[in-house]
């Protein structure tokens, strides 16, 4: 019995070394347990589930998903990443010489079984036993008055020549009062506070995340391949060529499949240093560089998922703090705390199971008691789970002083995407504006919601039905026409024209590149 139980402990360890790189917690999955737990006649498929479900994430409830969404989308997958191939299937086919260079060396759909046929039966027999026969259902916390918007007028623009919108980025420039539309098939717009057209420039490939600093050429960040993929394309440049030399200013390349970006002093040596989250698929890295510099690369996560990043220092020792969230396996939100000398303590505050699909978040103190509490999203449904989830939406969680938090506030939406908190209505509190790229069809005009802040963690929910002509990737929040109050303005992004289609069938005939909120409080 003790030599069983030494075998199976190896197959586990050895199993984390084959999945590739993890985060410290899952090189600690592994916990000893009692023999008589691995005799194979005893040994329960709930008891294998949390050994081998543990090993890449967090262990996810069989009524996180449905019966047949256990059995045709997810449990397959699974099994291949531990060796289980059943009917000789290839987890490569499809992918691109490219792509199967990439992760085959990561061990991802390991060569040799992890465990017996017998004992991942057993796992699976458990899911379809536990999973409830439908996907759970969403309650609502409270009825949308699809009566229009409190104080906004919506406007909807189309913008050049391209007929399928695929908006892959917004962002305001303060100082130029300019909104950047970042176009996915290789386009920049660039509009004037009055929403009209100023220029166009080429890019590369799709852009998603830019910046202005003061006196040099705004810095474009692009994705590389838009799809799910491991290829590193990806670019930070300059958008604009310098007249004099001819060259970029900023031109970093090959970068892994990046999708957002911050700066600042991280070592405080007076130089900008730069945090790029490398989303990737199977691979990725969170990681900066000194100076902007390739080869003084500091890795922070050596793992795929980072989305988003923000710098700020959270315990006042004036050095600026690293807070990430994570997708991917290990969906979580950390904080790395600057310790100096180029070193970083990270505490993890927050995490999910892996079919939680998290997409954005932002800092910010809804109670004002002078520290920053968590805005985050959760919706993100381009995986083997495609359905309705009745976890996704928009969560608040309060911060006890510690950075320690704690949810105080869910308002339920179906692929929720990002939510941004500001007193869009000069009420002294904050409102929350949200966004759903994996909408639910039904209900089109749930894609965008306002949640006006009544006070008490209590929120009234708003729409328009201007919501149902697109599918909102990304938004942003600025004084778009510098009358003094916040404006918003949503990104449609259609992958292919099916997804248009299924609109059309609902009556939507106006797919304009992004609509325009403004905000009329002034």
């Amino acid at each position: 019995m003790t030599s069983l139980k030494i075998v199976l402990g190896t197959l586990v360890l050895l199993s984390i070394f084959l999945l590739g790189p993890q985060s410290v917690e899952s090189r600690h999955a592994y916990r000893p347990i009692d023999d008589k737990v691995f005799s194979d006649s005893i040994m329960s498929g709930e008891q294998l589930a949390k050994i081998y479900c543990k090993m890449c994430h967090l262990f996810p409830e069989p009524n996180l998903l449905d019966k047949e969404t256990w059995v045709s989308g997810v449990l397959p997958n699974m099994a291949l990443r531990l060796g289980i191939r059943a009917n000789s299937v290839d987890p490569y086919e499809g992918l691109l010489e490219e792509e199967v260079s990439i992760i085959k060396p990561l061990g991802v759909y390991p060569e040799a079984s992890l465990l017996s046929v017998e004992q991942w039966n057993k796992i699976v027999d458990y899911y379809v036993r536990e999973a409830p026969s439908e996907p759970l259902g969403q309650k609502r916390t409270s009825a949308i008055a699809n009566i229009g918007l409190p104080n906004f007028k919506v406007k909807s623009i189309s913008i050049g020549d391209k007929p399928l919108p695929m908006t892959s980025m917004l962002k305001f420039d303060d100082s130029n009062a300019e909104l950047y539309v970042g176009d996915a098939q290789g386009v920049m717009y660039v509009m004037d506070s009055k929403m009209r057209l100023k220029n166009t420039w080429p890019v590369s490939n799709a852009p998603v995340d830019i910046d202005f600093p003061k006196g040099k050429e705004p810095r474009v960040l692009s994705i590389g391949v838009f799809r799910p993929s491991d290829q590193k394309l990806g670019s930070l440049t300059s958008l604009y060529k310098d007249k004099s030399s001819g060259h970029f200013e900023v031109d970093l390349q090959q970068l892994p499949r990046p999708v957002q970006f911050q700066t600042g002093d991280l070592n405080m040596d007076g130089k900008e240093d730069i945090v790029i989250c490398g989303f990737g698929n199977h691979s990725g890295k969170l990681f900066w560089l000194d100076n902007f510099e390739v080869d003084k690369a500091h890795v922070l996560k050596e793992m795929p998922g980072a989305r988003k990043v923000v710098l700020k220092d959270l315990n006042n020792d004036n050095k600026l703090d690293i807070v990430v969230l994570m997708a991917q396996a290990w969906e979580q939100m950390s904080i790395f705390y600057n310790q100096g000398n180029n070193t970083f303590r990270e505490k993890t505050v927050l995490r999910f199971p892996p079919v939680y699909g998290v997409s954005c978040f932002e800092l910010t103190d809804f109670n004002k008691d002078g520290y920053l509490d968590i805005l985050i999203t959760n919706g993100d449904n381009w995986d083997f789970s495609p359905i309705r989830k009745n976890y996704h939406g928009v969560r608040i969680y309060l911060n006890d002083g510690q950075d320690n938090f704690e949810e105080a506030y869910f308002y339920p939406l179906y692929g929720a995407t990002k939510a941004v908190a500001r007193d869009f209505d000069a009420d002294g509190d904050l409102d929350i504006a949200a966004i759903s790229f994996y909408s639910d069809f039904d209900i089109p005009e749930q894609s965008f919601v306002y949640l006006s802040n009544e006070g008490n963690m209590e929120f009234k929910a708003f729409s328009t039905p201007e919501a149902a002509n697109g599918k909102w990737l990304t938004m942003e929040v600025a004084d778009l026409d510098v009358d003094g109050d916040l404006d918003i303005v949503l990104g449609s992004y259609f992958h292919n024209v099916g997804e248009m289609t299924k609109l059309i069938f609902k009556g939507v005939l106006s797919f304009p590149q992004i609509i325009v909120l403004n905000n009329e409080l002034k």
